[in-house]
């Protein structure tokens, strides 16, 4: 199964990607292959790793140039499009290429001039060829509900200003409608519980499971009798 689960901060990305991972092991059998992290969530500065470096590591990713974030960037994106890692098995991606071209021009200071954007789009023509069967994700919520979770539970490294919070929900809008990827689901998570919108996911993947996952799926079935 390949995922793009994408939207605003706080918006529920790291918790659906969480739970869906859990759901795809219970569902169709641990991970291909395993031993990889079950998703990557290690595309908004300075979160660029899987929880791995030192306070000090981030305050240098932090204080990075502008244009070498944007190589740091394109280099991360384009090492998870290689079709060894890709193509061939379970992938979660969290934030992506969606999430890039909404928080470099505002927050990283590179792609003003839209350029984040036309990557993206080559980089789901590539998805394309190699991944017809991609899903992208997108969660929402109120500007309300945003701000609210942003006060009350604050990440630790968090990129989202208050401010900000319509601009970018809007710009996630426009980002999702310009893909070219065309399988999509949209959760606004406002009034639903993480639980829920797992369920919802659950009832709402079975039309794009590749015939992979069927197999996975039935084989599984039958060894848990």
């Amino acid at each position: 199964m390949r995922l793009i689960i994408t939207g605003c901060e706080y918006s529920g990305t790291s918790t659906l990607a969480k739970n869906v991972a859990g759901w795809i092991e219970e569902t169709l059998g641990p991970p291909i292959p395993q031993g990889m992290p079950p998703f990557h969530d290690h595309f908004a500065f300075p979160d660029i790793g899987h929880g791995d470096l030192t306070e000090e590591e981030y305050v240098q990713v932090n204080a990075l140039s502008p244009k070498l974030k944007a190589m740091i960037q394109n280099h991360q994106i384009m090492y998870h499009l290689n079709d060894a890692f890709y193509a061939d098995h379970d992938n979660i991606m969290v934030g992506f290429h969606i999430e890039d071209a909404v928080y470099g021009p505002l927050y990283y200071d590179y792609g003003h001039d839209g350029s984040r954007s036309a990557i993206g789009r080559n980089i789901e023509n590539h998805i394309m060829e190699v991944a017809r069967d991609t899903v992208l994700v997108l969660l929402k919520a109120s500007p309300e509900a945003i701000a609210k979770r942003l006060k009350e539970s604050p990440h630790p490294r968090g990129v989202l200003k208050e401010q900000d919070i319509e601009y970018v929900l809007a710009r996630f809008d426009e980002e999702i409608a310009a893909s070219t990827l065309r399988y999509r689901l949209t959760y606004d998570t406002t009034d639903m519980t993480p639980d829920e919108t797992l369920a919802q996911f659950a009832k709402d993947i079975g039309p794009h499971l590749s015939e992979s996952d069927r197999s996975r799926l039935l084989a599984h079935k039958a060894l848990q009798g």
